[in-house]
């Protein structure tokens, strides 16, 4: 019984002040979303202390959640206490244990579809839209934090303890899927889990949001290859078999990987075939002097992503994976191959290549709306 005084009395110490609490918990779920919508983008290993802050700050939330209720629970267990704020709070409850549900759920390794959503897309679903009801709730209540909320040392010990509980509740629940070889223990450090055997069958097929074409006619494909090269050019299916290979894993952002042998032509050699990336001043639809900078893969369907023009050249446009050609679901007749890109960024039904000169901001707009009618 004194231990439990005394774990007590440690848990009481640490709780911030009330307001400090509210505060924290938007701070923390804003900071969520943050790292969570980054992590996207992130595909190679030295990556993994974002995954890892990302972890920690969920566990930050169930405490600084259970501090919350733990202080508002009669509120909503009295309906005799219930005001027209209420259902939001509600509501941004409900979206806050499905977010930390289907989270714990996903590292653990449960692996279930809900339609065509893995239960990740689930979590991320939960977790953008309790960014917005955790802003509205703390509207209907809103109190500026006060000097005294966030006293500095001490502060800084709670919230140090808080991220390094987090860190050490990650490590451990590693370990537990590691002794009971749960689907979770193959995990990549992006959180993804693996993706078993060769060709189209091998991996889920999966778009970005609403992309979802007609299958392409082959023999109508073009691929146009133009912006700052010395000869635009139009190029067949065919003249894209140049057998070039190369074993590349793909990490999906719906939560699987997979790695394959995927075939095709180099973007390096695509560029040959318009003559070249042209020197400035050179490239005959260029209005100015433009320095050739980046890569711009376009989808049929309006989708595109730009890479570097170093790192584009040593990529594919692949028309076989697994020894087999591509099926449409998987971009067939042609679709990017980036190592160490996220599978968001590996365009599919690819018919522009287009050399350019600075960075595409617009690109994030479109996967944003591209399939949309």
């Amino acid at each position: 019984m004194a231990a439990t005084d005394r774990l007590r009395t440690a848990l009481d110490r640490l709780e911030p002040p009330p307001r400090a609490v509210d505060w924290s918990l938007f701070a923390f779920v804003v900071a969520e979303a943050v790292t969570g919508l980054v992590s996207f983008t992130v595909g190679v290993p030295k990556g993994w202390p974002l995954f890892w802050l990302h972890r920690a700050l969920g566990v930050g939330i169930v405490a600084l959640l259970a501090w919350k209720l733990a202080r508002v629970r009669r509120r909503l267990t009295d309906p005799g206490l219930w005001r027209r704020s209420t259902a939001l709070s509600v509501l941004t409850l409900v979206a806050a244990v499905g977010a930390l549900a289907t989270g714990v759920a996903w590292v653990f390794g449960l692996d279930v579809r809900l339609s065509y959503w893995t239960l990740l897309s689930v979590h991320v679903g939960f977790g953008l839209a309790l960014v917005p009801l955790v802003a509205a709730h703390a509207s209907t209540r809103f109190r500026l934090p006060r000097r005294v909320d966030f006293e500095r040392r001490r502060t800084a010990v709670r919230y140090f303890t808080l991220l390094a509980a987090g860190g050490a509740t990650y490590r451990l629940q590693q370990g537990v899927n590691d002794v009971l070889d749960t689907a979770g223990a193959d995990r990549r450090f992006t959180g993804s889990q693996p993706r078993e055997g060769t060709g189209n069958a091998a991996f889920p097929i999966t778009s970005w949001v609403a992309d979802d074409p007609d299958p392409i006619d082959r023999d109508d494909y073009r691929l146009r290859v133009d912006g700052l090269v010395r000869d635009p050019v139009d190029l067949t299916a065919g003249d894209l078999a140049a057998g070039h290979e190369t074993e590349a894993l793909l990490d999906c952002t719906s939560g699987w990987y997979t790695v394959q042998e995927w075939d095709g032509i180099r973007v390096g050699d695509l560029l040959d075939a318009a003559g070249g990336v042209a020197a400035p001043g050179d490239a005959p639809e260029a209005d100015s002097d433009p320095e050739p900078a980046y890569v711009r893969f376009t989808s049929v369907t309006g989708y595109r992503w730009s890479l570097p023009l170093e790192e584009a050249a040593d990529a594919l446009l692949a028309t076989r994976v697994g020894g087999e050609r591509l099926s449409h679901g998987h971009g067939a007749p042609a679709r990017l191959v980036a190592p160490d890109r996220r599978g968001f960024q590996w365009v599919k039904w690819v018919t522009r290549v287009e050399v350019c000169s600075e960075y595409d901001f617009g690109q994030w707009v479109v996967t944003l709306v591209s399939g949309f009618d």
